[in-house]
Parts: structure tokens; C-alpha cells; sequence
């Protein structure tokens, strides 16, 4: 069984981990062919999984879409790994933040998304502020169909810049998630703001 949840975070903005949230259930499918039990899945398996699931017409209709805050709904992934069914209100996003040691993949199922990411390997721990150089930053639009995957350590903030179309998306992580470090920036400087772990979220 699959939970969905709402939440009011902002574009930029470090969502609380006290948020509330609201629960409903929905049917999650089944977890990719492509990795044969026990096996880990690859970068590629993640990226075929998001893909797929984005298609599913009638999984992505079950999403309550709320008018203020992003929507979401946890699902089977391939392998172990973690997935999640989001949905995006205009101008929301996700604020900077990193996966730590997970690798992911996600794709656009609904509207368009912005990607804005850091071509940079921060460090693992014992630092605050972080002054960035020239030439690390990267921006994508992926449009409905579109996604993209990526390594441990993995920098972004993801948007929905539209004014009024909500987006929704797929995503895949593995490992599960064990932590989120979240950012706030100003300029080239990148400050540490918190650090969640999987029961701030799920």
C-alpha cells in the first residue's frame, strides 16, 4: 500500500520536518523486471523505472494534486530502492539539497520542471558555508517525458516555474534514502541549513 502526503513547502524554502500532512491510499506498481532479486539496482534500472511508471496513466490520475503545497505518494521501487510519486503546484520547488550516498533518477510524467544543479562533490561533513566557484552551475527544463539521472552526492533544486499548471514527476533512489542535507544559498555561497533523516519525511 502506497501513502500519499501534502505538504506546503516554497520554492527555495527548507520544509519542516513538523509539517502536517494529510494521508490517502493508492496502488503502487510493481518493481522493475530489470533487476533481478536481491541485485542492486543500476543508474540505467532507476532511469528505465521512472520512465515506465511515468506512463502509467492511471497511477499518475490517483495523485490528489493540492493547490498550495507538493502532493506525493510513496511506491514500490526497483531492487529495494526507494520511489516516490510527486506532485508540483505552481512556483513550488524543492530548495537545495543532496541525496547523500544514493544514487537517483526522475522524470517529468506531467507539466514541466527546472532542474538547477552543481557540477561539484561537496563534502561529506564538517563544514557550514561553502564558497562556490566559477562554472559549477548547470539548469535543464525537462519537459512532460523527460528525466535524467544521477550520482551519489548529487547537488539540485528542482522547480515548477510555471504560473499555472501543476507538474508531476517520478523519482527513484538507492539506496533508500538515509539522510537529506538541505541548503540555502545566497550568491556563490552555499550554507548547510539542516539535515534530515528518513522519519522527517516519510
Amino acid at each position: 500500500m502506497s501513502t500519499a502526503h501534502s505538504a506546503v513547502p516554497t520554492a527555495g524554502s527548507v520544509p519542516s520536518p513538523s509539517s502536517t500532512f494529510s494521508t490517502v491510499s493508492s496502488s503502487a506498481p510493481s518493481a522493475s523486471a530489470a533487476s533481478s532479486a536481491g541485485a542492486a539496482p543500476t543508474i540505467a534500472e532507476l532511469l528505465e523505472f521512472v520512465r515506465r511508471t511515468a506512463r502509467n496513466e492511471a497511477l499518475i490520475a490517483s495523485l490528489p494534486l493540492d493547490p498550495e503545497g507538493r502532493t506525493w505518494i510513496w511506491l514500490d521501487g526497483p531492487g529495494g530502492s526507494e520511489a516516490w510519486l510527486i506532485g508540483w503546484p505552481p512556483g513550488t520547488g524543492t530548495g537545495w539539497h543532496d541525496h547523500a550516498d544514493s544514487i537517483g533518477a526522475f522524470t517529468t510524467a506531467a507539466g514541466a520542471l527546472k532542474e538547477h544543479s552543481l557540477a561539484v562533490r561537496l563534502p561529506t561533513d564538517g563544514w557550514k558555508t561553502l564558497e562556490l566557484t566559477d562554472g559549477v552551475d548547470r539548469s535543464r527544463e525537462l519537459a512532460t517525458g523527460q528525466g535524467r539521472a544521477f550520482g551519489q552526492n548529487h547537488v539540485h533544486e528542482v522547480l515548477n516555474e510555471s504560473e499555472d499548471v501543476h507538474a508531476v514527476s517520478v523519482h527513484a533512489y538507492y539506496p533508500p534514502l538515509p539522510r537529506i542535507r538541505r541548503f540555502s544559498r545566497t550568491g556563490a555561497v552555499l550554507r548547510l541549513e539542516q539535515t534530515e533523516s528518513p522519519g522527517d519525511w516519510q
